[in-house]
């Protein structure tokens, strides 16, 4: 058919009137289909054509945002309100400012739209309570954006949970922003507000009227909200199970006496660093008779020995109590709290940092509080073993201890209270400087049948006397951590390995002078229920303890032998052994590990996840091998 119009570019340029298109359309209409125009270039300016004056142009964006809001939210269906907000950002904006009331719907179009939408939002992530969740952190957390996620769920809804961690530094989140999730998502339950200096009471605000169902509240970092804005939260959802307010300075007692008053199902309470808060705050929460507070975290307050009186009184469904940084509780607060007989349902509890945590308190509180089965006590410099003897006798339902940085404690008190704990599941003691390596006699004391794991780390002090006489209280451990220990030897260790049985996790690294003869004691006593072995930094251990393990542990499966004096023949041995179930296997810093264990690594890498073969010998090319060989094993070169 002949060209009716080209364009190629190449052609010779004829000026004149162009070819109107609609002259074109004429003839066409008229059935002359054989039209031949000569071949021209398009002009960049016709004569006959009229250029428009877009600016008036008849358009929606003229209109006011009053009448332009009006006509939005006149829009059927959650697709049609999705669609115009990507028009433009004032569009946007304008559709995230509406609440959900505003909205005029049609029941019947909404039902089937809404449905649609659903299955084609990927973006979001689904929680097992079954509400959409999100989480808006860094660059991306912007008031467009969380007027886009507001829009975009308003039908179903709205988000359930939300977390905002940091803002954009150039575009931050402000009020705007959380004001448009207020109004989009009423079913709001879970939100977190974390390091947004530019959201105040303004946005708290609109969170309070619009999402009533609001069950958890974090506040951290967060310097513009003040006590206006918990007021209102605590005034409109009464639902609150959950608060936490970190390093908030301008949040003081007044908030916290609202929460108190109108937020009667409160279970979970974090106040951390908060310079306002001080007793008339606590004490409101822990007070009311319809508290039911369970777990309670008080960090760097100015609060006093009377609010640990209230809480040791009126505390009677705490189950979690975590006391940190209380310079101004002294060890009357400590006591008062324990003889107040309130805390009988108190199963777990943290002190740290506390001078007002003495003998005399850490007594009173085992006396207090007789279902106490955690017990965490750390850098308290004035508890001694006293207090540490007097209170594992009165806790006598007491299944885990952990002592850190209580340098006035000794292995004295540390023995007595292991004998004296009927019931002790757990012992941990990490920096206890106080604990030297001195002879003592045990012949009086009685073994801890209970005891199942022992963590002694970074005690200096602690070497192979105490761990002898550690080892004859402790027939019955199954896990063993002894990192950092320096001090302790063969002698030492050889009878606790001797005198338990079935060890199933062993931890060792920076033992400096353990040797072959430790590993091998292990391998033979307790090789059948072995799983665990972590041997990192321990530089006597050598070939002949891969041997050892090769043919003693079947059930191994987290070996890690790092900066030991291990070579290709040890490699090679591992590799023939009876374990089928290493999946973890750590040889950094092992430098005579060459390109000749690929082979035994390829073969224990059937099983293998984990590869750790950093400041090794083996070459790049032989990496990519073994890479390639073991496609399901994460290698580290």
């Amino acid at each position: 058919m002949p060209t009716l119009v080209n364009y190629s570019g190449d052609d010779e340029f004829y000026s004149g009137g162009s070819f109107c298109s609609a002259d074109l359309g004429l003839m066409l209409s008229l059935g002359h289909a054989e039209v031949y125009c000569p071949p021209r270039k398009r002009a960049r300016i016709s004569g006959p054509f009229v250029v428009e004056d877009r600016s008036k142009v008849p358009s929606l964006e003229v209109l006011p945002d009053e009448c332009l809001f009006e006509i939005l939210r006149r829009l059927p269906g959650g697709r049609e309100r999705g669609a115009a907000a990507c028009v433009s950002k004032r569009w946007l904006m304008l559709l995230s400012s509406m609440r959900n009331s505003e909205i005029c719907r049609s029941k019947s179009y909404n039902n089937l739209n809404d449905t649609v939408m659903i299955s084609k939002d990927e973006d979001l992530e689904v929680e097992c309570d079954g509400y959409l969740t999100r989480c808006v952190e860094g660059k991306k957390a912007t008031d467009v954006r969380l007027a886009a996620i507001a829009v975009g769920t308003s039908t179903r809804g709205g988000l359930g949970k939300l977390s905002i961690r940091g803002s954009n530094s150039a575009r931050g989140i402000t009020n705007v922003g959380l004001s448009a999730i207020a109004h989009g998502c009423p079913s709001l339950r879970v939100l977190s507000l974390w390091n947004v200096p530019s959201i105040g009471d303004e946005g708290l605000l609109e969170v309070a009227r619009e999402c009533r169902s609001l069950e958890k509240l974090d506040l951290s970092h967060c310097r513009s909200i003040s006590n206006k804005g918990l007021v209102a939260i605590a005034e409109n959802c009464p639902g609150l199970t959950s608060l936490t307010i970190e390093s908030c300075p301008k949040i003081g007692n007044e908030g916290l006496q609202a929460i108190g008053k109108w937020c009667t199902k409160l279970q979970s309470l974090t106040i951390k660093d908060c310079p306002l808060v001080g007793d008339q705050g606590v004490t409101s929460l822990l007070s009311s008779g319809a508290s039911m507070l369970t777990k309670v975290k008080l960090h760097g307050l100015n609060i006093t020995d009377f609010s640990l009186a209230v809480i040791g009184h009126y505390g009677k469904l705490i189950t979690n109590l975590n006391l940190s940084s209380l310079r101004n509780v002294s060890q009357k607060g400590f006591w008062v709290m324990g003889n107040a007989q309130g805390l009988q349902s108190l199963v777990s509890l943290t002190i740290t940092l506390c001078q007002g945590a003495t003998d005399v308190g850490v007594e009173a509180v085992g006396k207090g509080c007789p279902n106490l089965k955690h017990m965490c006590i750390r850098k308290c410099c004035f508890v001694s073993d006293g207090g540490l003897v007097a209170f594992a006798i009165e806790a006598g339902s007491l299944e885990s201890l952990i002592l850190e940085e209580c340098n006035r404690i000794t292995q004295i008190g540390i023995l007595n209270a292991v004998s004296n704990c009927r019931k002790l599941r757990s012992l941990s003691l990490v920096k206890c400087m106080g604990i030297k390596d001195l002879a003592l006699q045990t012949s009086m004391l009685s073994p801890c049948e209970s005891l199942r794991s022992l963590s002694i780390r970074s005690c200096p002090g602690f070497g192979s006397t105490s761990l002898a006489m550690v080892g004859k209280l402790c027939p019955k451990l199954h896990q063993l951590d002894l990192s950092g220990l320096c001090g302790i030897t063969d002698a030492g260790l050889l009878p606790l390995l001797e005198n338990c049985e079935g060890l199933v996790k062993v931890n060792l690294s920076d033992c400096l002078n353990l040797t072959d003869q430790v590993v091998l004691s292990l391998a033979t006593r307790h090789g059948e229920t072995l799983e665990l072995l972590n041997l990192d930094g321990c530089r006597k251990v050598t070939d002949a303890s891969l041997v050892a393990i090769a043919d003693n542990c079947p059930l191994l499966n987290d070996l890690d032998v790092s900066k030991c004096v291990i070579t290709d023949s040890g490699v090679a041995a591992l590799s023939r052994g009876v374990q089928v179930n290493l999946q973890i296997l750590s040889l950094s810093g092992c430098s005579m590990v060459s390109n000749k264990s690929v082979p035994s690594l390829k073969k224990l890498g059937e099983n293998l996840l984990g590869l750790n073969l950093q400041h090794c010998s083996v070459s790049c090319s032989s990496v990519e091998l073994l890479v390639e060989d073991l496609w399901r094993c994460d290698i580290l070169s």
